[in-house]
Parts: C-alpha cells; sequence; structure tokens
C-alpha cells in the first residue's frame, strides 16, 4: 500500500516529534519521502532526534517551539518554509498528562496540559490552515486523540477533557475546510510499548498486565503500528476520509475500557 516516493515533494511537521510515537511517524513519513520537521521544547532532545532521523539517510530538520506560544509557531512555521516549502502534512501530536486525583488537580496542573493538548493543536491548525486556503495547497492533518476523550478516566481528567476538545475541534475543522481540500482526522492509538505515556500511566508491570486483560488482541501496539495508521490517513489512499477518528487499540473499546 506504501510507495517509497509516496510524500515526495511534500513537508510534514510533527509537533511532539522528539520520542515515542511522534518520533516513530516522523521516521515513517520520511522513510515515504517526505521532508520532514520536527518541533519540540527540548534542544538537546531535538538535536538528539534529529539525529537520528538523519542517519537513517531522512530529509529531517528540528525546530525549537512550545506550541502554546502562538508568536513561537509562527516563527518556526516561517523557518519550515524556508528550508523545506509550505507544510502539507500536520501532525499534532504534542501533549502532556500525568495521574491525578481529581480533587487534587490544581489550576496549574489543568491549564499546563489543556494549553499543550488543546491550544496547542489549535494553534498549530489554525496557522498552517491559513497558509494551506490562501495558498490553495493541499494540506491533511492528523491530531492524535486517546480513548478517555469517550470512555472518561477519573485520573487524568485534564488530558481527556483536553483531548475531548481536540475530536470536536477536529470534526467541526473536517467540515469547514473540507471545500478547500484539506482533510482532517484524529488518530487514537491504545497503550504503546516504548512510550513515555505507557510509563506515566501504568509504572508497573502489575498495572500493565490489568491492562492487558482489557485488550482482545492481548498486546500493547508498536510505535511502527501506529505510524503506519497516521501515513495511511495522511497519504492520498485515505483521501475520502475526513472527520472521523480512527481507534488502533487492539480492540479494547470494545471492551467498554
Amino acid at each position: 500500500m506504501f510507495s517509497p516516493t509516496m510524500f515526495t515533494g511534500r513537508t510534514a511537521l510533527v509537533t511532539g516529534g522528539t520520542s515515542g510515537i511522534g518520533l516513530a511517524i516522523a521516521e515513517r513519513l520520511g522513510s515515504l519521502g517526505a521532508r520532514t520537521a520536527i518541533i519540540g521544547r527540548d534542544e538537546h532532545k531535538l538535536e538528539a532526534a534529529t539525529a537520528a532521523l538523519a542517519d537513517k539517510g531522512l530529509d529531517a530538520r528540528g525546530y525549537q517551539a512550545d506550541v502554546r506560544d502562538e508568536a513561537a509557531v509562527l516563527d518556526a512555521l516561517e523557518a519550515i518554509e524556508a528550508d523545506f516549502g509550505p507544510v502539507g502534512l500536520l501532525v499534532n501530536n504534542a501533549a502532556g498528562n500525568f495521574r491525578v486525583n481529581p480533587l487534587d488537580l490544581t489550576p496549574n496542573g489543568w491549564n499546563a496540559v489543556v494549553d499543550i493538548v488543546l491550544n496547542g493543536t489549535w494553534n498549530l491548525t489554525q496557522a498552517v490552515g491559513r497558509r494551506a486556503i490562501g495558498s490553495s495547497l493541499p494540506l491533511s492533518v492528523v491530531n492524535i486523540g486517546t480513548s478517555a476523550a469517550l470512555l472518561g478516566n477519573p485520573e487524568t481528567v485534564h488530558s481527556a477533557s483536553a483531548k475531548a476538545g481536540v475530536l470536536a475541534m477536529t470534526k467541526s475543522l473536517a467540515a469547514a475546510w473540507a471545500p478547500h481540500g484539506i482533510r482532517l482526522n484524529v488518530l487514537t492509538p491504545g497503550l504503546t510499548a516504548g512510550t513515555g505515556g505507557a510509563g506515566i500511566l501504568y509504572g508497573t508491570q502489575a498495572e500493565i498486565d490489568t491492562h492487558l486483560a482489557t485488550i482482545p488482541l492481548g498486546r500493547l501496539a508498536r510505535k511502527e503500528e501506529i505510524a503506519d495508521a497516521c501515513a495511511f490517513l495522511l497519504s492520498d489512499v485515505g483521501g475520502y476520509i475526513t472527520g472521523t477518528e480512527l481507534l488502533v487499540d487492539g480492540g479494547r473499546r470494545l471492551t467498554g475500557h
């Protein structure tokens, strides 16, 4: 299904692309021909991730920016456009999360997560969307979701609420921008091996084993599987898909978890 030249001539931007799922997605898009930009806050992590992508022969560069800062986002986009040309593939993966009893959640904790997840996604999506509409260029957007956005999670109410907002935003913009040839979708991965989220949400093997019991396929997702699903949604193969959520969770939502 995937050709190594599928995204040749296109520029991909992945936020939160320095590790985990974001880095795996950046690598996959680069392997399919995209010029790949990753955005992150940590300069050292950016350098390491960019070097890792370059070691694989990929055309990739890192740009330091906080997605919560609209001015920083616009500056990063200008730099990306100068280096690679306009962004045609956008993946909003930057996120923040931690486990907490809702009664103990501070205003700062709530605001930090909502600001990164919801406002950060909005900042990038609006800015890239404006450019695409203004220049009549194609654009495909994938926002990374969570099953908690629909099912809820008592210990991640801040993240669940923010991701629910991202899901609503995606559907709303998909309807608004479809006449411009712009597609937006949500990709919702299950718990994925080798990611920071797995450690934050399920810190012990006992907790992971309990989680595995709720997954019909009986295992965690692999980062490469999530990256392939993202590439599908971004590509012309998924060209008639917009405003939807693709679950890659091993069937977990079928069990009501």
